[in-house]
């Protein structure tokens, strides 16, 4: 446990110091215009309706996939209960 915990710390340290060394030089690239570049009204535009567009079709299939695997759960709840039908007797 003390292995990892040192490990798992000296990990962070040098993501913190590589993250902290490389961001100057991240900044200053390109002039601060980005990977894209340029960007105009047309740009800034686009990119909204595709995030008005992606959000929603995300969360519809994020749905269908929790749908999917409730009805999963379901039918193996009901597989797994005993028969409910009458026999016969008391």
């Amino acid at each position: 446990m003390r292995r990892r915990f040192a490990y798992l710390a000296a990990l962070v340290y040098t993501v913190l110091a590589l993250t902290l060394a490389l961001a100057s030089s991240a900044a200053a690239h390109n002039d601060g215009r980005g990977f894209y570049g340029a960007t105009d009204d047309k740009v800034v535009t686009d990119a909204g309706f595709i995030l008005i567009i992606f959000f929603p079709a995300f969360v519809f299939a994020m749905s269908m996939i929790q749908r999917r695997l409730e009805k999963r759960k379901e039918a193996r709840k009901a597989a797994s209960l005993p028969d409910a039908t009458w026999r016969g007797g008391w």
